[in-house]
């Protein structure tokens, strides 16, 4: 699988190590240290599918101080990498750590070892517990210098030999010599800028990290005017947000960066109320430029132009599923605004309750966002947003997609292919529900089915699946489970029961909720695939049985629940066939 890959390579270049095969020359023990040494080579041990070693040096300088450096990564790096390195001063118990930059910018930090740590010892080791870890330094007390790779936790007297951590060896002193070339004295602070530790942590992750904001404060709301374009998606103007179904749904036309498949890709959502007090359904989408007929038809003119499905109950469908010449939005995230957030809290304070000032979504898109960017007809993509509201306040909505590397070198082309498709096969989210797209409550005469092909022999088949229930009063769909059966070509092939317990778990993002008489919130109550305040979770469907190169029928079935005096049940679900080759 592609993500057993690129988690190999994180494991064997996330740090700034980069392993290297390397011989091991002697035991720690065995390892003679020459009066006068000053290069200490230490051999970092990372357990894996087999035993590599990566090289840690330590240079000692004349005044007692050392510097301790990572090896210099091999080939390119990827953007916003940092080389480190370490200084540590007997003399003044001080630890100064260097990121430099490739545009010449550095900051440092300085830190002193611990205190607090309480040591025993079993011979020539020292023992500690730290954060339920048992760390062993072997050290040679003896030895006429101090040299210690791992200086946070001491700066004891004598050369580290080797460092085990809870019973597995980790570190081991390879050889100890006396270098001919001038030691380099500490590194000048000149220039840099100096930070606190955690502004330093904060400040090398945040260089590595590739944002790439969609919308910024954008109000989702009731009553704005509905923007068009002319000409159709292909004169969708870049880096413009434009407001339709009222101002239920904003769009932006979006170059996402082209990255190597070792990085990982997240939604990154920010959600508050602005003057609705309700729970509502919310939906992120793409819209790919790859077919005949796009759900963007539907958008800038009315759902009434994308393909119809009509119902045994005599209602039309619109755009739902996938046809020969047109392909629905590929849901992203599907989450679920809480009862007023941020706009209601002054109101409720004094509850008891701290409420929170926003509801914060991050879910992973992976999988998504490799293959469409990877697809070389796609040069940018639509992405939409919708919350369900009749409010003319609405909701405040703020989006990133980040993407984070599992690697510091950039791949070569072999090894940063991404081939394979990905298909939008059906989504009964209606996010033009305010523009007169029908809900998807289909299921109550008949199922969902669409085709699909997978060619042969692929290297991962699957469905992404999303489902949610609604239908808000007692025995509404909501509230009762119900489950979804998946059907291949006629035969009963998966079956999942969307269903949330945790509801409870998100009561300080609710501050409007309904309260009754026995001390619960409405906002507590378990739900079908959802609470108010989250974002429900894809499902995963294995596929690979049925990729032979022909065509199958694949069908939804949920037993919807029947209308009660103007009350109707309806299902939100959606289905992306994702394959690799």
């Amino acid at each position: 699988m592609r993500r057993q890959f690129y988690h190999v390579l994180m494991r064997k270049s996330i740090s700034a190590l980069v392993l290297c095969l390397v011989p091991m020359v002697a035991t720690a023990q065995n390892v003679k240290i020459p009066k006068g040494a000053n290069v200490f080579t230490y051999h970092q041990i990372e357990y894996g599918e087999r035993n590599d070693t990566s090289i840690i040096t330590v240079e000692r300088n004349p005044d007692g101080s050392i510097v301790i450096l990572p090896p210099k990564p091999e080939g390119k790096l990827i953007p916003g990498y940092c080389q480190t390195v370490t200084s540590v001063d007997y003399a003044a118990d001080s630890i100064t750590v260097t990121a430099y930059y490739d545009d010449s910018a550095y900051y440092y930090r300085t830190a002193f070892s611990r205190s607090d740590i309480e040591w025993r010892r079993d011979g020539k080791k020292r023992i500690c517990s730290v954060n339920s870890n048992t760390l062993e330094f072997e050290m040679d007390e003896n030895a006429p210098v101090n040299v210690n790779p791992l200086p946070y936790y001491g700066l004891t007297k004598g050369v580290l030999r080797s460092f085990t951590r809870n019973g597995q060896l980790r570190l081991k002193l390879a050889e100890a010599k006396k270098s001919l070339t001038p030691q380099p004295p500490l590194l000048s602070r000149e220039g840099g800028r100096r930070v606190s530790p955690r502004e330093l942590d904060r400040i090398m992750k945040e260089r590595l990290v590739v944002t790439t904001r969609i919308f910024d404060h954008e109000q989702i709301c009731w009553g704005k005017p509905n923007a068009h374009v002319d000409g159709g998606l292909a004169k969708v103007p870049s880096d413009t947000v434009l407001h339709y179904a009222g101002g239920t749904l904003i769009l932006k036309r979006v170059k996402l960066p082209h990255l190597q498949i070792n990085y990982q890709h997240f939604v990154e959502l920010h959600q508050r109320s602005n003057g609705d007090a309700y729970d509502r359904t919310g939906s992120v989408f793409v819209i790919l430029p790859t077919s005949e007929e796009s759900f963007f038809d539907g958008i800038n003119q009315h759902p009434d132009s994308l393909p119809v499905f009509t119902g045994r109950d005599g209602q039309r469908y619109q755009g739902m599923m996938k046809t020969g010449n047109y392909e629905p939005p590929i849901e992203l995230v599907r989450f679920f605004t809480p009862f007023g957030v941020g706009h209601f809290n002054e109101r409720m304070a004094g509850y008891g309750i701290d409420w929170r000032d926003e509801t914060f979504y991050r879910q992973e898109i992976t999988d998504i966002y490799n293959h469409i960017t990877n697809d070389y007809r796609i040069s940018s993509v639509l992405i939409g947003a919708w919350i369900g509201n009749y409010d003319g306040g609405g909701h405040l909505l703020t989006m990133d997609i980040k993407s984070y590397p599992n690697g510091i070198r950039v791949l070569n082309a072999e090894e940063g292919e991404f081939p394979g498709e990905i298909v939008p096969l059906f989504n009964t989210c209606n996010v033009l529900e305010m523009a007169g797209q029908n809900y998807g409550k289909l299921f109550g005469t008949d199922s969902l089915t669409v085709t699909f092909r997978i060619d042969k022999d692929p290297a991962a088949a699957r469905l992404r699946y999303i489902s949610t229930g609604h239908g808000g009063w007692g025995e509404g769909d909501e509230f009762v489970p119900k489950t979804n059966t998946i059907l291949i070509d006629g035969k009963v092939a998966f079956t999942h029961t969307p269903w949330r317990q945790d509801c409870g778990c998100y009561r300080d993002l609710n501050p409007v909720s309904g309260n009754f008489w026995n001390g619960l919130s409405s906002s507590d109550f378990s739900r079908s695939g959802w609470c108010p305040g989250t974002a429900t979770q894809p499902v995963y469907f294995d596929l690979s049985p049925w990729a032979d190169g022909r065509e199958h029928t694949f069908t939804v079935a949920i037993p919807q629940g029947k209308p009660v005096e103007g009350m109707f049940s309806h299902w939100a679900v959606s289905g992306v066939l994702i394959v690799e080759y």
